[in-house]
Parts: C-alpha cells; structure tokens; sequence
C-alpha cells in the first residue's frame, strides 16, 4: 500500500518506520531540508512540504500521487503563536487531497479540545468540545474540514499527552516550583500506543469519525509527577495548592470497545 505521512517529525518518523516494516511504500514530509536524509536513512520516500495561510510550498501533487492513505501530523503550533490560522493551512491542503486518489485520511488531533474544569468531568467522543479557547476551536474547526468532505473517509485521532522515546514532562517540570493545578487527573499516552491505535484505524472501512486515544488510568499530577521523580531519580517538582485545581479525564472507551483495542505500555 502507498501510504503518505505529511509532518516527520517526533511520531511521524516513528510511524512511517513502522509502515515500511511492514512492506509499505512511504511518503514522509518535513519542513526543514537537513532533515531529508533522515527519511531516507528510515527508508521513505522524503519530500519538503510546508503549509502557509497563503497556500502550499512544496510539490505537494506529487506526494499525494498514488497514495491512498494520508496521515496527517502537524503540530498547529498555536502555543507559541497563536495568531496563527492552522486552519487555513489545512484548507489549503484540502483541494490538492480531493484532486489526488487519497480514500482515507488519519488526521492527529488533541484531547486539548475538551474543557478543563473544576469537576474533572469524564469527556467521550460524543461531548462537546471547548468554545472559549483558541486553540480548541481551531482544532475542532480543522477536525471538521476532513469529517464533513465527502471526497474521503477520515478518522481523527484525539492523542493526550505524548510520551515515549526520551520524551517525557517530568524532564520540564523536574524541580519547578508552583506548579498549577496539583489534583488534576493525567491524560498521557505512549508513542508505541499512538502509533498502534493509528495502524488500527488503518484496518477500518468506512470510517468517519472520532476516535479519543488515552492510557486509562488517571492519577493526579502531583501523585504522578512525584513518582516519576522518584523512579528517575530526580528532583520532585512542588505544586501550588493555594488555588482550586481544574481539568479532565478523557475515555478512551469506544476504541477499547468498538476496535477491541488494548493499550499496550504504561505511561
């Protein structure tokens, strides 16, 4: 299968190695030069692709050519530039997708959709995501550019916080002090269950919806950040508790349920 991973970059290079163990032929984009013998060294076809609020650099018809599964993996990159109209760049790449033989399309989206709140409501797939944040709403609106084209099928994929391979927060938050919201639940996920629960999403026909990607257990922050301290051997990091804390827990529920998906490593 010709497979196209638009975004290389922390688990899209991982992925992409992935499919090419399994006899795919890939397509992987960067948006960096320097970058390109790396795919090549991991055995994809590389390619240098940016998206801009005023269209699309790179020969982005080629990339799509032939291929009949796009992955989607961008970071919107609205914490540190929030002015920034992600969703513009996707609806940029949308025409080029309905001109190309793409059937489906896996979109990586985030659980920082739904709202942190005092209660830690337990969010589904079927909840309403956040009206009052930037970010949400544009991830959201970005969500809905793939779900509601009739061109292809799309799955979005709502990832919570991201671990793995050396990627871990408590390398950020070892030895800090005040850190907000002590009592709020984790809602983190491994590289290795990211891209598993992509492969299954890859299996399913005629898919059109959303599909939240979650470890299931969620200890407090302060509970589990004091622990991984201590496991690494690192200073604890200290927490402010002069304020009520909010947040969340995501369910993962309906991919365990209706994919018969089982996480495989802990966070």
């Amino acid at each position: 299968m010709k497979i196209a991973i638009l975004g290389c970059g922390w688990l899209g290079l991982e992925l992409g190695k992935r499919l090419r163990e399994k006899n795919h032929q890939v397509k992987g984009s960067v948006t960096r030069m320097e970058r390109m013998g790396e795919l090549r060294t991991a055995g994809l076809i590389p390619y240098s692709i940016k998206l801009y609020e005023k269209g699309v650099q790179g020969d982005i018809r080629s990339f799509l050519s032939g291929v009949s599964i796009l992955i989607v993996d961008i970071p919107p990159g609205l914490r540190k530039n929030p002015e920034i109209d992600f969703v513009k760049k996707i609806r940029n790449l949308i025409p080029y997708i309905e001109k190309s033989n793409v059937q489906k399309v896996i979109f990586t989206s985030s659980t920082s959709v739904y709202e942190d709140t005092e209660d830690f409501p337990v969010y589904t797939e079927e909840d309403k995501t956040d009206n009052s944040n930037n970010t949400a709403i544009q991830l959201r609106n970005t969500e809905l550019l793939f779900l509601n084209n009739e061109n292809f099928d799309a799955s979005i994929l709502r990832f919570g916080g991201l671990i793995g391979n050396k990627r871990h927060p408590i390398k950020h938050l070892s030895g800090r002090k005040k850190i907000k919201n002590p009592d709020s639940p984790i809602n983190l996920v491994h590289q290795e269950d990211c891209i598993s629960a992509i492969l299954k999403l890859m299996e399913k026909q005629e898919d059109n919806s959303v599909w939240n990607v979650v470890y299931p257990e969620h200890p407090s922050k302060e509970e589990y950040y004091s622990n991984i301290a201590l496991e690494k051997g690192l200073p604890k990091p200290e927490f402010d508790h002069s304020k009520t804390s909010i947040g969340k827990k995501i369910s993962s529920e309906k991919l365990i349920n209706e994919l018969d998906y089982k996480f495989t490593t802990p966070i």
